[in-house]
């Protein structure tokens, strides 16, 4: 039985990923994406990030941030 839908296990993954990439504790970078609503955001995007490598959807958050 699954817990968690492919979307949530997506996210879990890419949190991750970007914490790794980043340095950062996995909550840190969660606390960033609320700070500046990006769940949402990251959420919508699950069908590109979810197609391309990783450091794509790193370099496309990293640019959102550098948007705000």
């Amino acid at each position: 039985m699954k817990l968690l839908s492919d979307k949530a296990d997506f996210f879990i993954f890419l949190l991750e990923k970007y914490a790794e990439n980043k340095k950062f504790a996995a909550k840190n970078v969660l606390a960033l994406w609320k700070e500046h609503n990006l769940i949402d955001y990251i959420n919508e995007m699950y069908e590109p990030y979810h197609s391309e490598r990783i450091e794509n959807a790193i370099q496309d958050i990293d640019n959102k941030l550098l948007q705000l």
